[in-house]
């Protein structure tokens, strides 16, 4: 591996004019296919194999041309001043807002609540749902501006309006600037890292020009493997942090065999053959854990996920060829000013990252005992996870989503935001009619259920459709358990229902389904996930203990960010300080994502840290020695691979919408944790507890593993030393060439 990275180094330096024309063709013929590509569909969030998906396949089946996915908005009336929505004024101005909402070009349907009794019972609240014929994203501006008036005149009356649903809902920046403020932190750092603009400047421009090619790829190819923007939303955050990490460390790599004393191109394919090697074990870590998010079962997960590692593996493409070439272009530029005068006075080759590594090995056990039971304390809320999908509870009050949320609550109810669906398939049923109406009896007497809606019939006469609303709202744990107790229930109800069989669904079914099928998943990913990595992770070693402890510290990282989510988002503790609004449940897909991301990020610093002790190792250092060695080479870039990542994710604490916002912050506080307690901390205590048994490996096995030489052993061997008098600030391992 180290060998064939180190000749394709050496080419692309020398070749360089050809392969970053052939990369700025790739982008251009690209972003020329996306624009010409056709708009992909929005298949929308789907989860086979579930009941409540299942319900609502039946429904499109059995109700065609009804538009279920149409955009709607649900109007809510508040009357004033202890008033009730009946009196004749507020009538006459409820009843003129749905005659001018009726009348609008997109508008499927505008009920009144006084014929629908859609009213509470002290009268001073009612609503009214308009539905379209279009999908939200598909209202046009004259749509929307026509019912907004219509709104507004009703407003003028003195009722107190506010509007639900998805038509007029305000769509909450994705992070706002996010990209832009990573990229802006990542070069501060970068710049401090290397001192050096055009070192800084490096991994900046090559990640860009790969998150380009991959978004306009996706793109181009969404009419037909169903890709969105939205699908790649992950690809573009870690196509942009890896692709920065990983150029990160070529050019750290390559500006330390420059001060060995190495000639340019010689240096380049060194840095290739060596850290270009970790970065291939770390990238495919990283396509590992995201291709297996297609184990959950989700088909937009899935997508993401594959959209993700897709990003990854061009981020590993441009990392060994195009930064060869931008180096060859201006070889000395990332040199630090001080290594181009070559005026530098070189010490004992000690730095920040050694004189830490000594104190930890001087001190192993206290470390490791702080570090674990620090984590550990920070895992304990996840013992109490509850999962869902935050609503509109969730959101500001200052949106009028969230008002007509809460007005419903106080009006009808806090289960009123939350109805069950019941689907009733009566197509063996005898009397379709008595089938449906003993079934909507069996369900109004369950306990916890406030009332049931009439029962509608589609065409055909043989389905039916009514609502169930619960007593308490819809991310309580009884209404799960309500849901539960009906399910449950079914068996007795269908055998009084002649022949007649229902299934329960609708927006709060979903999400209860959604939670325990991811819930489920969760376990099977983590073997999954794991156990390729450690596989992988033995061949880049050569070693049992180390990928075992890496898996290990993963856990515990990953146990630990989940219960600081849990803290924040469900628990409430510092939420202000993130503009948290409304604690609630914590997203259903958060642990998968926090699974699957975080691991193959923490594989990244796994392999560029380990991979210099091994290297050391190797080379001759005893194991304490070789801790050493590996984090005065890899810990400053380690670090600033670290923050480069916290900044990317970090950008998204600022998000408007609770969900994005939770994402950045559980993907950023895991990265801290992950590179700065498990990998800076725990990780070298371990390695020195265990001294040369941490790089044991079995003869038998030893023999059957191919070798991977991700340390560049045989390079040592093929590349001649350097000839300079230029003493070195780190001990230079003389290489001797093959006779």
């Amino acid at each position: 591996m180290a060998t064939l990275l180190y000749h394709l180094g050496r080419v692309a330096f020398r070749w360089r004019w050809f392969v970053t024309l052939l990369w700025v063709a790739v982008l251009g013929a690209v972003g020329f296919a996306a624009t010409k590509a056709p708009a992909a569909p929005d298949d929308g969030f789907t989860m086979p194999g579930i009941e409540s998906q299942k319900a609502f396949d039946l429904l499109e089946q059995r109700f065609p041309g009804t538009a279920a996915d149409g955009a709607s908005a649900r109007i809510v009336f508040v009357a004033p001043n202890g008033e009730k929505v009946t009196a004749t004024e507020n009538r006459a101005a409820i009843e003129k807002l749905v005659t001018e909402a009726a009348d609008g070009s997109q508008v499927a349907s505008a009920v009144d609540p006084f014929a629908a009794k859609a009213v509470s019972e002290d009268a001073s609240t009612a609503y009214s749902t308009v539905t379209f014929k279009v999908k939200a994203d598909d209202l046009t501006g004259a749509a929307k501006t026509h019912l907004e008036r219509a709104i507004d005149t009703a407003r003028n009356s003195g009722l107190t309006v506010e509007v639900g649903g998805d038509a007029l809902a305000t769509q909450p920046a994705a992070g706002g600037s996010a990209e832009a403020i990573g990229i802006a932190i990542a070069a501060i750092v970068l710049l401090i890292t290397f001192g050096s603009l055009a070192a800084a400047g490096l991994p900046l421009l090559t990640a860009i020009l790969g998150v380009g090619i991959s978004m306009s790829a996706i793109l181009a190819l969404g009419s037909a493997f169903g890709l969105s923007e939205t699908t790649g939303t992950l690809a573009t955050m870690l196509g942009l942090a890896c692709g920065i990490d990983y150029a990160l460390f070529v050019v750290s790599r390559y500006r330390e065999e420059r001060a060995k004393g190495h000639a340019p191109r010689e240096a380049a394919g060194l840095a290739a053959g060596t850290a270009g090697s970790a970065v291939v074990f770390a990238g495919l870590t990283v396509v590992i854990a995201l291709a297996g998010l297609s184990v959950v079962g989700i088909p937009m997960l899935t997508k993401m996920g594959l959209a993700a590692a897709g990003a990854v593996l061009l981020a590993v493409l441009i990392c060994l060829t195009l930064v060869p070439a931008v180096l060859g272009f201006w070889p000395n530029a990332v040199l630090s000013r001080r290594d181009r005068k070559q005026k530098a006075k070189r010490g004992n080759g000690e730095n920040g990252g050694s004189r830490w590594a000594r104190i930890v090995v001087r001190r192993p056990i206290p470390v490791l005992l702080l570090g674990v039971v620090g984590l550990g304390a920070m895992a304990l809320p996840a013992l109490s996870l509850q999962l869902g999908m935050p609503g509109d509870e969730a959101k500001s009050t200052a949106t009028t989503e969230r008002r007509a949320y809460d007005d419903l609550a106080e009006g009808f109810g806090p289960g009123f935001n939350g109805p069950l669906t019941i689907v009733v398939d009566a197509k063996k049923a005898g009397d379709a009619k008595t089938a449906v109406a003993t079934i909507s009896k069996e369900i109004a007497a369950t306990d916890g259920v406030v009332s049931v809606s009439p029962a509608r019939f589609n065409s055909a006469g043989d389905t039916a459709v009514f609502s169930a609303t619960p007593a308490t709202s819809p991310t309580d744990e009884k209404t799960k358990q309500l849901v539960q107790t009906i399910r449950d229930e079914r068996p007795g109800i269908e055998s009084q229902a002649s022949g007649a069989s229902f299934e329960v669904t609708g927006t709060t079914a979903l999400n209860i389904d959604v939670a325990q099928k991811v819930q489920d998943a969760l376990i099977p990913y983590l073997i999954l996930v794991v156990g390729l990595a450690i596989v992988l992770l033995l061949l880049v070693f050569r070693s049992l203990l180390v990928p075992l402890k890496a898996a290990l510290g993963f856990l515990l990282s990953v146990l630990a960010a989940l219960g600081a989510v849990v803290a924040v988002f469900q628990e409430g503790h510092l939420a202000s300080w993130l503009g948290v609004d409304q604690t609630g449940p914590i997203m259903s897909l958060m642990p998968i994502f926090l699974v699957g991301i975080v691991f193959g990020l923490a594989m990244d610093y796994e392999v560029f840290l380990v991979s210099r002790m091994r290297e050391a190792y190797v080379h001759g250092d005893g194991p304490g020695q070789a801790v050493v060695s590996g984090f005065r080479h890899s810990a400053r870039v380690v670090v600033a691979a670290a923050l480069i990542m916290m900044a990317v994710f970090s950008g998204f604490i600022g998000a408007g919408a609770s969900m994005i916002k939770m994402i950045g912050f559980g993907l950023a506080i895991a990265v801290l944790f992950d590179a700065f307690v498990v990998r800076m901390a725990i990780v070298p205590a371990v390695l020195s507890l265990l001294g040369d048994k941490a790089w044991y490996l079995p003869s038998w096995l030893d023999r059957i593993l191919p070798r991977m030489d991700v340390e560049g052993e045989a390079l040592s061997r093929k590349v001649p030393a350097p000839v300079t008098d230029r003493p070195t600030d780190t001990p230079t391992v003389h290489l001797t060439p093959v006779p």
